[in-house]
């Protein structure tokens, strides 16, 4: 039976009907390529252990990958995680004003207990919630997953809370005593029928000894309260760990930091040596030099004859280069000069490829991953730092916002069981009735950075102005909260009067400062 062949005159034509994705590829080129398809924990649980120890030797050891890490957790959190607490105010049946103080008094009590300099809110009373939430980012790029057990503090001492929190590593969630994966049991976290996660099996291995000893924490208690918060953005159905954020471009960073060194050694070897004296030796008389000492022991070996005829040959010779004369050589020998050619020879093409590579995988600004600013415009710059921008605010949300909440939500439960925060007496629903619309907030972090802050600060104006935006929302990409901004204002601009100050103008600063355009002819900056 004769087939008709497509214009590559292999393949079917009937073959070729189909994607392409799933053919052979012009030429055959995609003949062997035959990966299996695989869930997301078939595909990253086996290597999940070596991948994570990678990572980190990585950040440990290489510059790119541990200031990848360092950009997230600046841009995402930044210096301070700041709560801005919206219960629901609608769905609770609580006026708008009550809701306003009742929010006020329960972001002051949050802000005294989380950012405590003393660490109340660490198991360890080392750290403040902002730097629990910076490690947790930091934790969640190099290992893909975040991990925090709310704890009870059992003695009282001079603490108002007895809520903590216990940062746990994701290298110390396994099976117990490393036993294979079942379907209930996945590296570590144990599931129901449903894949819902029932909790955690945390190895406690003491250093230096070694020895190992497996605790299962569960995902709640038994009135629903959380015991184990584990934070990691799914990518399919039932995966039940997370993958780093370095697993695309692992080997290329090995690979880099691999020819970093190399090109390195290279450039100072070549600056190293202005000229060599090569000479001739045959192959017995190097057996001979490397054979070591005479027979009896006690002489020198040839090897040691032949270096000192040289030293006395050369010190009496004299051969220099600096002082251009340079006499004959030793009979034999000849002298070669080096001449240092291109030190770069592609490298830096060759770096920055990569690199753009690497930031395309960590989700990074080649600019800020690699720190060169040299390359860009305005416009280009902008246009970067705004894709980047989506980037950050939806880790934000669902990676550090998500864990900050659920630990914002366990210290809100103890506060209002124990009646250290009163809930409206015209609410219609208490806390468990309605967990989730008395715990709702948002968390602002590092703002966005300013290309040029005069362009960007008459864009939020005008955002503003036009009722496309508010002030909380635009002070909020400053990282700033905006009744703190409203409060601080009103008293500036009291003091302003009672001191017969003029009030700020926006209209003085435009004619101080007027737009490029406004200015003459128009090129951007």
């Amino acid at each position: 039976m004769n087939k008709i062949l497509s214009a590559d005159g292999v393949t079917p034509l009937r073959q070729q009907s189909v994607y392409t994705a799933g053919g052979r590829g012009f030429g055959g080129q995609m003949a062997d390529w035959n990966p299996r398809s695989r869930g997301q924990d078939a595909a990253l649980l086996p290597v999940l252990g070596k991948a994570n120890a990678r990572a980190d030797d990585l950040v440990r050891n290489h510059a790119t990958a541990s200031n990848a890490i360092q950009i997230h957790q600046d841009q995402i959190v930044g210096h301070l995680f700041r709560l801005s607490y919206k219960p629901m105010w609608r769905r609770l049946g609580i006026s708008e004003e009550d809701c306003r103080a009742f929010a006020r008094d329960v972001q002051d009590a949050w802000f005294e207990y989380a950012e405590d300099p003393h660490g109340c809110i660490d198991v360890e009373g080392h750290r403040t919630f902002t730097e629990m939430i910076r490690e947790a980012v930091a934790v969640h790029a190099g290992q893909g997953e975040a991990m925090v057990q709310p704890a009870w503090r059992e003695e009282r001492g001079h603490h108002l809370f007895r809520t903590q929190f216990a940062m746990v590593s994701p290298r110390s969630v396994s099976n117990p005593k490393k036993v294979r994966d079942t379907d209930n049991l996945r590296s570590g976290v144990a599931l129901d029928r449903n894949g819902r996660a029932r909790g955690c099996w945390v190895e406690e291995a003491t250093y230096p000894s070694g020895k190992s000893e497996w605790r299962f924490i569960p995902r709640e208690l038994a009135n629903g309260r959380l015991s184990f918060i584990h934070i990691f953005e799914k990518k399919d159905a039932r995966q039940t760990r997370g993958a780093n954020l370095f697993m695309t471009t692992l080997e290329r960073m090995k690979m880099l930091d691999s020819l970093q060194h190399t090109w390195l050694q290279n450039a100072v070897v070549g600056a190293m040596y202005a000229a060599t004296i090569e000479s001739e030796l045959g192959t017995e008389k190097a057996m001979e030099f490397i054979a070591g000492a005479g027979a009896n022991g006690n002489e020198p070996s040839a090897m040691e004859q032949w270096i000192s005829e040289y030293a006395g040959y050369y010190s009496g010779s004299q051969v220099k280069m600096n002082g251009v004369k340079i006499p004959h050589l030793f009979p034999g020998d000849k002298l070669n000069l080096q001449r240092p050619g291109n030190a770069d020879n592609g490298m830096s093409q060759l770096e920055e490829s990569i690199l753009r590579y690497v930031a395309a995988g960590t989700n990074t600004e080649y600019s800020a991953l690699s720190r060169d600013y040299s390359k860009g415009a305005y416009s280009a710059l902008r246009a970067s730092s705004n894709d980047n921008w989506r980037y950050v605010m939806g880790r934000r949300k669902f990676i550090a916002g998500k864990a900050a909440s659920l630990m914002f939500g366990c210290w809100l439960e103890e506060a209002i069981v124990r009646k250290v925060i009163t809930l409206p007496r015209s609410a219609r629903l208490n806390f468990y009735e309605a967990r989730h619309a008395w715990c709702y907030s948002e968390w602002i972090g590092m703002g966005r950075m300013a290309i040029d802050g005069l362009k960007e600060a008459k864009e939020a104006v005008l955002l503003i102005e036009s009722g496309l935006s508010t002030y909380e929302r635009e002070l909020a990409k400053l990282g700033e909260d905006y009744e703190e901004i409203f409060a601080q204002q009103y008293r500036e601009a009291q003091e302003r009067k009672e001191k017969n100050l003029p009030p700020p103008s926006w209209v003085k600063a435009q004619q101080m400062a007027p737009d490029e355009q406004q200015q003459g002819n128009g090129n951007e900056t």
